[in-house]
Parts: C-alpha cells; structure tokens; sequence
C-alpha cells in the first residue's frame, strides 16, 4: 500500500488552511442589504386615526431607513412559530418608544420572545443585535433582571445632556466624533419623553442587571439619577432612553424637542452604529418573494398631524 508523501501532506494541509480562511471570511463579512425588525405595539386608548389594534411610529422607519437599512414590521399577537420564522429572516430588532404595560401587553410579549431567540443565537455566535428607545430601553431592563425596577423622574419633557462615562470603553460611542460627544455631554440635544426610569441606585442594587449592562450615560432630574444610555457586555444589545430619532422626524412643538444641527448628528450616529451592528447579521429570507412581501413598503403610513405626538403612524390588524 502506498503512504501519502510529505508533499501530498502539504497541499492536504493547504487546503485545509484555505477552506478555514475562506469560511471565516465568510463570517466576517457585512451584509449590505441589512433588514431590520421593528415590533408593533397596542394602540394609544383613544386614538382616533387607528386602524387595526397596533402601530409603529414613522419615525423609527425613517430612522432605520436614513442609516441604510430596511424595515420588516412585527405584528403583535402572532405565535412563537411566526416569530420565530421572523427571526431567522431579520438582522436586528428595535424596540420602539410608546406606553403598554412592560409585563402585560403584547408588545412585552413579542419583546420577550426576540430577547430569548437573540441570546441563544448570540450564545450560539449568531450575532444578532437589538436597539430599545425609551419604552424599549425600559422592557430590555424588565427582560433582564426579570421584575420591573423602574422608578418615577420628572422627565416627561425634556431635553437634557448626558453625564458620560469615558467613550473608549463603549461600542456604541467609541466611534462618535470628539465634537459630538461633546456637544452630547454640554448641550441640552436629547429629547426626553418618559416618566419611568431605571434608577442608578436600582440597577446597582440589581446583580442581574449590573452583570449584563454597561452603563454609557446618565442623567439626573434633580432627585434622581437614572440611566440614559447602556449597552451590554456580552450581547450586542443598545439601549437610550431618549429619543435621537425625534429630533429629525418628529415636528410637535413642546418642551423635550430640539432639531439642532448637534442633535440631528446625533440621530444619524446611533441610527448608523446600529444598522452597520445589523450588517454583522446574515440571516435572510427564504426567498426574494417573502422578503418583498414582509417589508413595511407594502404598508402605508397615516399622516396624524404636525402637532401630533408622532406624526405618521403605521397601523396593522
């Protein structure tokens, strides 16, 4: 029987070396064609241009969109089985600002079931990020530490700037310009729009909570300090609890809404750090066909009001 040469060994062990090169490679590069899950909420009690039984603001589409992604609506009230399907087709999930219950609603529900599917798949080394504003911010603490920590701050319109801790240490600021950061932490630029926060003192008290998230800013109301902005170790998972989204997009005039050049820069920069996390993701759709149909384009958005809260919703059945 004849035994394989050294040089027969050397081009098996080539190959082998380029078949490992060529698959991370694969891993490692960006999809460009990134499409992000934005999840429906019940509608607000009284709104009279509903139609169906949840919306998504406009301006998280806008949001997305600007920075170079696409949006899939996620209805509330499907099964686990849909979203799971949802999931293995989308690169990321943004938790909209807005007013359910954080424990009760559909919204919280959906929510949790993306939260358990993103962990196993980042466990896995399938990167998967999500986004939370506000309202989304708030459930991504209620998911993690399991209870709801949350406390009341005199915040419901404000604008305000942010006490950072040293941006070397984060991804999401890391890459922002000095003269952004700056102004973030000078300039009255992001909009506040909530009455409950998570407490520093709560999250320091909560080990849950301290061993998942990194805190990136915070705030104070002149009572209490709470969390503004947070990110966390191990998972590729943001949270603000702002609104950088309202400063370009959304028109009412009250206190809390700024549209200077300084807060619309910052709207682009989150919206760009979480679509280029997004592009890290290559989940895709079975086909063109599917793909096409779930988009938020095949839906039209209601025109509410230049004075209203948000000014174009998307409402789904």
């Amino acid at each position: 029987m004849c035994r394989p040469t050294a040089a027969v060994f050397a081009v098996l062990t080539a190959c082998l070396c380029v078949e490992r090169l060529c698959a991370a490679g694969r891993s490692q590069q960006l999809n460009y064609r990134p499409v992000i899950g934005v999840l429906a909420q019940e509608n607000f009690p009284g709104d009279q241009f509903a139609r169906g039984s949840s919306y998504i603001a406009a301006s998280y589409v806008k949001y997305l969109e600007g920075a170079g992604a696409r949006v899939v609506p996620i209805r509330i009230n499907r099964t686990q089985g849909e979203y799971a399907d949802t999931f293995s087709s989308i690169n990321g999930l943004l938790l909209p600002g807005g007013d359910v219950d954080l424990q009760t609603s559909q919204f919280s529900r959906a929510a949790k079931i993306f939260y358990d599917f993103a962990l196993k798949a980042n466990d896995a080394g399938d990167y998967f990020p999500i986004w939370g504003t506000c309202q989304g911010f708030q459930q991504l603490s209620v998911l993690t530490a399991n209870k709801n920590l949350l406390t009341l701050t005199d915040t419901k319109a404000v604008a305000l700037p942010l006490t950072l801790t040293p941006a070397q240490s984060s991804r999401l600021f890391r890459s922002f310009p000095k003269d952004l950061l700056q102004s973030l932490a000078e300039e009255n630029i992001t909009s506040n729009f909530h009455k409950w926060s998570l407490s520093m003192q709560n999250y320091s008290r909560n080990a849950k909570l301290k061993r998942f998230y990194k805190v990136l800013s915070t705030n104070n109301d002149g009572k209490k300090e709470f969390i503004s902005t947070m990110e966390a170790y191990r998972y590729p998972f943001y949270a603000v609890q702002w609104h950088p989204e309202k400063s370009p997009f959304e028109w009412i005039d009250k206190p809390g809404m700024t549209h200077s050049t300084t807060a619309i820069k910052a709207c682009f920069y989150t919206s760009s750090f979480f679509v280029s996390e997004a592009m890290k993701n290559h989940h895709q759709f079975s086909s063109p066909v599917e793909e096409e149909q779930a988009l938020i384009y095949n839906f039209s958005p209601v025109y509410r009001g230049i004075h209203a809260i948000f000014v174009q919703n998307y409402y789904f059945d």
